[in-house]
């Protein structure tokens, strides 16, 4: 079974990398310009699907971390530290890129606009549930911490996705096929699916890695207390035959 996870996750990231390439071959080649952006538009098939996957997989980490208050699983708990990993990843490039963006056609690289702001704040709030699971030794505690601050950092997805809408905001709307034309929803719909597969079979072979270490943890056996420090103090001062 551990065999088969690997070599399923390995297959999905690399068949997720080539429609990337794919994807990004159409996106920079093959599709039209942007109508108002031009060429810097194509960053496009980047972003887009990088927002998509960054949502999704804190929401299979979300799913992951009730399974595992509820369960107390192992499994559960090391899935939910591989989508929040690989969720984290996918934000931190999605800042990157929505910088790289801003750039040329904003004139900054960033502005405290309210969807920049609040995908920040995701940022953040994942990596302390990250930085808090190293900090935590106790297993049990570590794994109900983790799902407890998984959780809560949640919280912040929908309002990462509604913050166009629900204000005045200088990004774009939600992409979907009323605000793309159909020459370029190729390339991104391509581009999502390969985004999508590269971040299952990471997730999967993150949950592998982390699933053996957690069952490797308990399975080692609990070593005795220390033996307390010998007490010399008075041995100076005793006479000598």
């Amino acid at each position: 079974m551990t065999s088969r996870s690997y070599v399923a996750g390995a297959a999905l990231s690399a068949i997720g990398f080539a429609l990337l390439v794919v994807a990004h071959y159409l996106g920079l080649f093959v599709a039209p310009r942007e109508a108002m952006m031009g060429d810097v538009g194509r960053i496009l098939y980047v972003h887009v699907p990088t927002a998509w996957g960054a949502l999704l997989f804190y929401l299979g980490a979300f799913v992951a971390a009730i399974g595992s208050l509820w369960s107390g699983r192992r499994g559960w708990d090391a899935a939910t530290t591989a989508m929040v990993e690989v969720g984290t990843v996918m934000t931190f490039l999605l800042l990157v890129q929505g910088s790289l963006w801003a750039r040329p056609t904003w004139g900054t690289y960033w502005t405290w606009d309210p969807r920049l702001t609040t995908s920040a704040v995701l940022a953040a709030a994942f990596g302390v549930v990250l930085l808090l699971r190293r900090l935590i030794d106790q297993p049990a505690r570590r794994a109900t911490a983790t799902a407890v601050a998984t959780i809560v950092a949640f919280v912040d997805v929908p309002i990462v996705y509604f913050s166009v809408k629900w204000w005045n905001s200088l990004h774009q709307p939600v992409s979907s096929r009323q605000t793309i034309d159909s020459p370029m929803m190729q390339p991104l719909l391509i581009a999502a699916v390969a985004v999508l597969l590269l971040g299952i079979g990471l997730s999967v072979l993150r949950w592998r890695v982390e699933l053996a270490r957690l069952l490797a943890e308990e399975a080692a056996p609990d070593l005795p207390d220390a033996p307390a420090p010998l007490d010399l103090s008075g041995a100076s001062g005793a006479p000598r035959g």
